[in-house]
């Protein structure tokens, strides 16, 4: 959610930002700068017409001790009741103006959360503005892997070898599934293990969170109300509450914290989860695609961040260099790419993915998308962190990054891999997850 308070200062600044995002929200920015002032101007009318009343009510007290003294004097109080009967019909009349106001004041507040949770986040100023034709590449490492033979194709890899049994998978769960068998499920398990292992070393706490989350949990992260169609939602016939699959950790991770003031001194939290996700759209239908590059149910390790806003900087690079350590571990070539302002997600002010090579699709696949979303989130959540100096609370600043993504991971180890035979070699530093193996041969 962006600040009320920038909108209100730079609304032009505002929609120039979002229009750099490939986003028009010129009709909803002056929609909630009308709303705000309508907001405010009820809330004024509301608590005059408050005190009024309570000014009436003192009026009242002093106009019942005048009639009681009248009365034991034996004097005439058909004044002081005439009084008494008009202020009461005041008090009525003010009473069903401030309930007339408080229900209109209800419906534009809910119309200004409504209009407030539909602006995506600002981009960072540096980004070009504009789609995925203005993503910047910033580094690459390695070198584009070359075969002395005709390469296959993962699927027909994963089939040969017996590792992953596609046919089945559709059964057991329709187009966009399949299942891991034998040494191909021990080898995903054996990634999963390499990049927990790799982040515990770092000091980043292991988190295992629900894969049922409910509904202000996609709100917090900046996926609902807008996407809420994308993901698979869940029915219980004795629970009203929303829940749905959680298609990222980041969340479950985002929401944590939720509506908690954390201390100074807790941050920066650096946290990881290992979870399936789940989504609805399984992708293209290109025959290039075809496989496990996209899916409905894949696995993921998520990298989190909370922290101060003056130290996002620092770990957003941090988040960055893990992701590509990971990748440069496993021996793959790749890029590091720096995404415009339209092609990040609506959530984030920046994102940086690594992408890598994956042979039988000739070009560069996303297997981690590093994101900074400043205190877009935080505001959504509520998640705050009280200033030391100051005692004041402030919204902390959270970030996220894959760390990493198997179901692209997987394709590319297999196929940059291969060997003549159809043989695969096991990358190094998974060997010790697999008993020794080196090699993974045709039975």
């Amino acid at each position: 959610m962006l600040d009320i308070k920038r909108i209100k200062e730079d609304p032009q600044g505002v929609k120039a930002a979002l229009r750099a995002k490939e986003v028009d929200c010129d009709a909803t920015i002056d929609k909630i700068l009308v709303l705000d002032e309508q907001i405010r101007g009820l809330k004024t009318a509301s608590e005059g017409k408050t005190a009024q009343k309570n000014k009436l009510a003192k009026e009242n007290g002093k106009l019942f001790g005048q009639k009681k003294a009248a009365e034991r004097r034996g004097e005439d109080v058909s004044g002081l009741e005439a009084a008494i009967a008009a202020n009461n019909a005041q008090s009525i009349q003010l009473d069903r103006d401030v309930a007339d106001q408080i229900a209109q004041l209800k419906a534009l507040s809910e119309e200004y959360r409504t209009a407030m949770l539909s602006l995506p986040n600002l981009p960072d100023p540096d980004l070009l503005p504009g789609g995925k034709e203005n993503n910047q590449p910033l580094r690459y490492f390695g070198q584009p892997h070359t075969f002395d033979f005709e390469p296959k194709h993962h699927v027909d890899l994963c089939a040969g070898l017996g590792l992953i049994d596609y046919e089945r998978g559709v059964k057991l769960a329709g187009a966009g599934n399949w299942m891991y068998t034998g040494m191909g499920a021990r080898l995903e398990w054996a990634l999963l293990n390499y990049f927990i292992d790799t982040h515990i070393a770092d000091g980043y706490d292991f988190i295992l969170p629900p894969h049922m989350l409910e509904y202000q949990c996609g709100e917090t992260a900046g996926q609902f109300p807008k996407f809420a169609d994308e993901v698979y939602k869940i029915a219980n016939p004795t629970d009203e509450r929303v829940h749905y699959m959680l298609p990222t950790a980041e969340a479950a991770l985002c929401s944590i914290y939720r509506d908690e003031i954390l201390t100074e001194a807790d941050l920066p939290k650096k946290l990881f989860a290992y979870t399936p996700c789940f989504r609805r759209e399984a992708g293209s239908h290109r025959a290039d695609e075809r496989g496990m590059v996209r899916g409905h149910q894949f696995n993921k390790v998520e990298m989190f961040q909370f922290t101060r806003p003056e130290d996002s900087d620092a770990a957003f690079d941090e988040l960055v260099t893990k992701a590509e350590a990971l990748v440069k571990g496993l021996g793959f070539h790749f890029r590091t790419v720096k995404l415009a302002a339209g092609d990040c997600s609506a959530s984030m002010a920046r994102t940086y993915d690594i992408e890598i090579q994956i042979p039988s699709m000739n070009g560069y696949k996303e297997v981690s998308s590093v994101s900074n979303a400043r205190d877009y989130q935080a505001r959504r959540g509520n998640i705050r962190f009280r200033r030391e100096a100051t005692g004041k609370p402030e919204f902390v600043h959270t970030l996220n990054g894959s760390g990493l993504a198997t179901s692209r991971i997987f394709p590319a180890m297999v196929e940059q891999n291969q060997r003549a035979d159809g043989s695969i070699v096991v990358p190094e530093v998974l060997r010790k997850y697999l008993g020794g193996l080196e090699v993974i041969e045709k039975k």
